[in-house]
């Protein structure tokens, strides 16, 4: 059953592709007209190429008549689900394009700290300890579960069967009587002022 021109245009994608699938020609050629030039300009724009666009406006197609039976309207549109597919396309011939030579990649930096660079840490880290050590038992627990495993204010307060206020007093008090402690250390401990 071949549609007047006019008709064509009122013929919604999904309503064609239903069509296609029930056996009516016309509704391919139809949607293949109305789709194939938006199809390959997205796939030139994306590739630069036009062989490349194409093969991939042609997949594009063919995948699009392959899922028809099994086509379920108002779960995405023809266009969205059709240039989903030309953007994977896309995606794998550029990746294929990449193919590196291996003389070429540059050796993988060394993100390995120095031996000064470990040995500062572990001073800082024996420093911190030691200052944590001065403090009282709830203050180190509030100002650790803050400030070393990251908790809220809120969840530390559930933690400590306490008011978020008292959470609050704590680890402010036990921030300031650390910095008091480890002032005198600050570039023993690499610790500079600029």
């Amino acid at each position: 059953m071949d549609m007047p021109y006019d008709a064509q245009e009122e013929v919604p994608d999904e309503a064609l592709l239903v069509l296609y699938a029930n056996g009516d020609p016309s509704a391919a050629r139809i949607l293949t007209l109305r789709m194939t030039p938006r199809v390959f300009s997205h796939a030139y724009r994306v590739l630069g190429d036009r062989a490349e666009a194409e093969d991939v406006a042609q997949e594009a197609l063919m995948r699009l008549w392959k899922i028809a039976p099994d086509w379920r309207s108002g779960e995405a549109k023809v266009t969205t689900w059709l240039f989903r597919v030309v953007a994977n396309l896309c995606t794998d011939r550029l990746r294929k394009r990449r193919g590196v030579d291996l003389d070429a990649v540059p050796e993988p930096e060394d993100d390995t700290a120095s031996a000064a660079d470990m040995m500062q840490e572990r001073a800082r880290m024996d420093a911190l300890q030691q200052a944590l050590g001065t403090l009282s038992d709830r203050q180190r627990q509030a100002v650790v579960l803050r400030h070393i495993e990251g908790l809220g204010n809120p969840e530390i307060a559930e933690i400590m069967e306490i008011s978020v206020e008292a959470v609050e007093s704590l680890t402010a008090r036990g921030k300031r009587a650390l910095a008091k402690v480890l002032a005198g250390r600050r570039e023993e401990l690499g610790y500079s002022d600029g």
